[in-house]
């Protein structure tokens, strides 16, 4: 485990207090601090991971905030500013210095705001202390949630690749194949399209039937969990190489797209049964990160075909179930086909799949997150899943 730890002077410093007072959210904590440019730490570059973006300090945004920073005025109202995860704040009244604690590099760090961290440290030679100042977010306690908090708080960049693709019809070959299914209509491809359901999620579940790519155990799509961003990148690249000609993996895939996507739905609506299959007088409800529907709320439904939910499912039991029926799948005349029926293969071992998954989760301190994240996990479901397949 690596550990570094930063101590700030910081002009001011307050602790926003978390509203829930129980509960998997009550962990969570938010801090606000304002800081002199001149004294943001130069080793915040090494905690870099935790950003989805790739900073490009010659781009129309870094020059933006070059010109902000250098030329104008009140730095730290007119940009957002920098926001960091961190395991540990603690605040000196004495000297004003907030001491941040890293440990762990995958969620730990700069979240959002790489750009701005980056321009400050090329460009704050040329400043006076007390010329400019920076504000700093910190969350603590936000490793359970922290794939949907990057992905929240970075958005633009994704939405600009979505954009640019939707613009050169690079997502033909999937508005081709969803055009007479009832989710169609659901589906936004770029900024301020109606829907709700992303694009960027349909790449990452396509991913995961990626034979080109994962052509069998020995390497997972765990990345269709872990980095949506990743995948919206791996299909721009594909369909930049190959085009819409056969050699192109999302092609040889369009006969069975629709068939993934209920097999998605599938797996979604039969978990909780399957977990009771083996835990007859188990609570899946009461297994972290699972959602129950509340009395008088209305019901959760399924991500495509919109099936009412017995509960909500975390993605990281989802996807690496789903992920596993990959094994099920080859290339035939240039296609890809099903080598055996997945329904009835989640019939014989869908419960075996889910336990597996729900064990891993509790010895992984029940953090469903990290087992969407885990290889081990998404290679067991697999060899199990082709050891069906061949008859054992």
């Amino acid at each position: 485990m690596t550990k570094r730890t930063f101590n700030i002077p910081v002009e001011s410093f307050r602790k926003i207090p978390n509203p829930y007072k129980e509960g998997p959210s009550s962990v969570s904590q938010m801090y606000t601090a304002i800081c002199d440019v001149k004294d943001l730490p130069e080793d915040l570059i090494d905690w870099m991971e935790t950003n989805p973006r790739k900073q490009n300090t010659n781009s129309g945004v870094a020059k933006k905030i070059r010109a902000s920073l250098v030329e104008g005025k009140d730095f730290h109202l007119l940009n957002r500013g920098i926001l960091l995860s961190a395991n540990d704040v603690t605040f000196n009244n004495y000297d004003s210095t907030m001491k941040l604690v890293f440990t762990d590099k995958e969620y730990h760090g700069n979240v959002d705001g790489g750009h701005t961290l980056m321009v400050i440290l090329e460009n704050r030679d040329d400043l006076e202390r007390g010329q400019q100042f920076v504000k700093l977010e910190i969350l603590t306690g936000v490793e359970g949630i922290f794939e949907d908090l990057a992905a929240a708080r970075n958005t633009s960049t994704q939405v600009q690749d979505k954009s640019i693709a939707n613009l050169r019809d690079y997502f033909d070959i999937i508005k081709q194949a969803v055009s007479t299914e009832p989710f169609k209509d659901r589906v936004y491809f770029m900024e301020n399209d109606d829907g709700n359901i992303d694009v960027g999620d349909i790449l990452a579940i396509l991913n995961m039937f990626n034979l080109d790519t994962y052509p069998g155990m020995d390497s997972c799509p765990v990345v269709s969990f872990s980095s949506k961003k990743r995948c919206i990148d791996n299909y721009i690249h594909l369909y930049e190489q190959y085009g819409d000609n056969p050699e192109n993996p999302h092609v040889k895939m369009k006969p069975i797209m629709v068939d993934i996507f209920k097999l998605y739905d599938y797996v979604e609506s039969k978990i909780p049964e399957y977990y009771r299959v083996k835990n007859p007088n188990g609570k899946y409800g009461a297994i972290s990160g699972v959602t129950t529907p509340k009395e008088n709320r209305k019901a959760p439904v399924s991500k495509f075909y919109e099936k009412t939910l017995s509960h909500g499912s975390p993605n990281g039991f989802i996807y690496p179930i789903l992920g596993s029926l990959r094994a099920l799948l080859e290339e035939k005349n240039g296609v890809y086909s099903w080598k055996c029926n997945p329904y009835e293969v989640l019939e014989k071992i869908g419960p075996e799949l889910v336990s597996i998954t729900v064990e891993r989760s509790r010895n992984s301190g029940n953090d469903p997150v990290k087992v969407g994240k885990d290889s081990v996990n998404w290679q067991t479901l697999y060899m199990r899943v082709m050891l069906t397949a061949m008859g054992n």
